[in-house]
């Protein structure tokens, strides 16, 4: 069976389209990307799908819940490289991809990455120093 690579980068897993999706494959996908986060604590998911010339209603929604359950997991989600032909009917299909940030290439995609992991690590500080104070009053 065809399987998409998921490749591991420090805190991110960077996932890159290279083939046509079909429903199997993107089922697979989905269940390999949730076992890597697991096994890699990834903080975010970056899939690359600028070799997509089509994404139907099927892969859109299987794309929607690969971020929610990155989401559950601590780990967010950028897709990047959408072809303006993709973007249009998933307009057109009314997805609207909740969940999922989008940025024009993996370089700008991954910046994003890095930009919401510093904001999560700089809330995370910012509650246990105000935990911090408050235990000492």
């Amino acid at each position: 069976m065809e399987r998409i690579p998921i490749l591991k980068m420090g805190n991110f897993l960077l996932v890159t389209i290279q083939v046509d999706m079909y429903d199997r494959l993107a089922m697979t996908l989905q269940d390999d990307l949730t076992n890597r986060i697991t096994q890699t604590h990834a903080h975010g998911v970056l899939i690359d799908i600028s070799a997509l010339d089509i994404v139907d209603s099927f892969i859109g929604r299987v794309l929607g819940n690969i971020a929610r359950i990155s989401q559950v997991m601590d780990a967010q989600t950028v897709v990047v490289g959408m072809q303006p032909a993709v973007a249009i009917t998933l307009v057109e299909l009314g997805l609207s991809l909740t969940g999922i940030r989008t940025a024009l290439n993996v370089e700008k995609g991954m910046a994003l990455l890095r930009s919401s992991l510093n904001e999560t690590t700089n809330q995370v500080i910012a509650t246990q120093w105000r935990a911090d104070d408050d235990a000492e009053d």
